[in-house]
């Protein structure tokens, strides 16, 4: 595929670019029909993303429905058959003001602005369509043969509340109409996946509009949270862990001295208690530091490893909340190591090892990715460099791929982000490793080193499933809800097939749950057939069937969630078999 760059000059397309350009194309040509059914449309940005693309847009006061967005993709096939071509021009700073002022592009013109420093802008037109842009861009708009429009919602300008609200339409594009139907089909099942809907259908949580942000764990939500937990436990006693748990609100000079304040305030809760300024917390790691600071330390202590399920509070933006996945309210499954500087690499190692075998208990496979120093840091650049290097030379030790995304690192460290894929090929980011040379300094922590000197440790930021509620959002829709057996809210539902084997339905039941296994049972004056349908509905892993002969021998009919009918069993035969999928938790 041949391209387009700004300077006019055309060459072939680097085949990892492909998409890119296609999608960036894509939402030129969205912008462009946009404009030719709204003339009054001013737009704002327009990239492309993961999979797509979108152009954030200020309609004035109209709203669109479902229908014009229908009529926007329509305008589009129409711009790609008459394959008008992308033409490239470079203008200097006032005649790109004037030519965007003439077109009434004001969020482009104050864009201009904001560009204190640029002499010179580029700009790509197709047909009657302008935009300013770096591109590359496809040479013909016929080039893009495989897309759709997907949804519409709001963006702030600038992603600023402050700002006004825009509209922002989506739309996906591949190189193929074959990749596109695939991908399709893909979102069809993500909806039917959608943890929001199954959180409801299946009484995990629940959102309301008294709290936003905030969820409601329900009865079948908190046994699958503390399951989580429970395990999360049990992973990191055997990794040698300490839990500790540490206060909610602090002062304000903690978060000042920690850097918080200035870098993240905005997104902070704050109180007044006795006339001083507190905040409850965003993040777990200056309580750790205060818990290491409670008495001195040598060589000998590390590293410490202290993990905490701590309950943080970040105040995100209204239009950011999304279901388990973005909340203002979750508990940080954090772990923050203190250690000296030669032992990073074996912690580091460590760590990854954890990760492995937490991700591959839930069939996650992950990539791992590099974020290096942003702008707004603190510390020095050669300590940035070698805490880059420390854990770039730890990963790879082991045999692990990395690939970097420059600028992204905390504002005290860099890190490494496990990026976890589910059963829809979909990623996620939630494991990560942040190395911090600075927090311990600031907070004037110390060990005593072999040579009797004191000696500044570094501190390791981590968490495996980011937070028990995205985790287990990510999950939700992983599993399509049907967790495994040992993760499942209720394991087993029993079924009297009448009345009068509803004592023995109780029994068994009670059997069960004495076990440790989570029974039901399902009395209703209903159909086996139809409480059978049900608690297939329910993701519910077993469903035992009891009538008469099943009392009259001891026995239960076992029917899983699947559809499969396993017969009869003793009751002695079931338990071992579900109490050993339990015990090493089966996937």
């Amino acid at each position: 595929m041949k391209i387009i760059y700004k300077d006019g000059h055309v060459d072939e397309c680097p085949q990892e670019e492909e998409l890119h350009v296609l999608r960036h194309s894509a939402a030129h040509i969205m912008a462009q029909a946009i404009k030719r059914l709204y003339p009054q449309a001013d737009f704002a940005f327009g990239p492309a993303t993961q999979n797509g693309f979108f152009y954030d847009v200020d309609l004035g006061d109209t709203k669109l429905a479902p229908e014009d967005l229908e009529a926007i993709e329509k305008e589009m096939k129409k711009i790609v058959k008459e394959n008008l071509p992308f033409k490239a021009f470079i203008l200097p700073r006032e005649e790109a003001k004037k030519l965007m002022a003439e077109r009434n592009e004001n969020y482009k013109l104050e864009h201009i602005d904001d560009l204190a420093d640029e002499t010179e802008f580029s700009f790509f037109q197709q047909g009657e369509y302008i935009d300013m842009c770096l591109g590359p861009h496809i040479c013909y708009t016929k080039a893009l043969k495989a897309f759709k429009i997907t949804q519409q919602s709001g963006a702030y300008w600038k992603d600023d509340s402050k700002n006004k609200m825009l509209t922002r339409i989506n739309g996906v594009a591949f190189r193929t109409q074959q990749e596109l139907d695939e991908y399709l089909v893909m979102l069809e099942e993500a909806k039917k996946r959608d943890h929001r809907r199954l959180g409801k259908e299946l009484g995990l949580f629940a959102f309301r509009d008294e709290a936003p942000g905030f969820p409601f764990y329900l009865p079948n939500g908190m046994v699958l949270r503390n399951t989580l937990i429970d395990y999360w436990r049990e992973v990191h006693r055997k990794w040698d862990y300490v839990e500790i748990m540490t206060p909610q609100i602090m002062r304000r000079t903690l978060w000042e001295t920690s850097g918080h304040w200035d870098h993240y305030k905005d997104n902070m809760y704050t109180t007044v208690i006795d006339g001083e300024d507190f905040a409850i917390k965003p993040m777990n790691c200056p309580g750790t530091i205060l818990v290491y600071d409670l008495e001195p330390h040598s060589y000998r202590d590390l590293p410490m490893r202290c993990a905490e399920l701590g309950n943080v509070h970040r105040h995100e933006l209204s239009g950011a909340l999304h279901g388990m996945f973005r909340v203002r309210a979750f508990t940080q499954d954090d772990a923050h190591i203190l250690l000296a500087k030669e032992q990073i690499k074996d912690e580091v190692v460590r760590i990854a090892q954890l990760f492995d075998e937490v991700y591959d208990l839930f069939g996650l496979p992950y990539t791992i990715e590099l974020s290096t120093m942003p702008e707004d840091h603190i510390g020095s650049v050669e300590d940035w460099d070698v805490a880059t290097a420390a854990l770039a030379d730890a990963i790879t030790s082991i045999g692990k791929e990395y690939i970097v995304n420059p600028g992204d690192g905390a504002f005290y460290g860099p890190k490494l982000d496990f990026h976890i894929q589910d059963s829809l090929g979909r990623t996620w980011q939630c494991g990560t490793i942040q190395l911090d040379y600075q927090l311990p300094g600031r907070f004037n922590l110390t060990y005593v080193g072999a040579d009797g000197e004191d000696h500044v440790p570094v501190m390791i930021h981590r968490v495996v499933f980011g937070s028990i509620e995205r985790f287990i959002g990510v999950i939700t829709e992983h599993f399509a809800g049907a967790f495994p057996t040992w993760l499942s809210p209720v394991q087993v539902k029993v079924m009297p097939i009448t009345d009068r084997t509803a004592d023995y339905a109780g029994q068994v039941c009670e059997k069960l749950n004495a076990l440790g296994v989570r029974a039901e049972t399902d009395l209703r004056n209903e159909k086996i057939g139809y409480k059978i349908r049900e608690a297939q509905m329910q993701k519910i892993p077993y469903m035992l069937v009891v009538g008469d002969r099943e009392a009259e021998a001891g026995k239960v009919a076992v029917r899983t969630r699947k559809g499969e009918d396993l017969g009869a069993m003793d009751f002695d035969e079931f338990s071992a078999k579900i109490l050993e999928e339990i015990k090493t938790r089966a996937k």
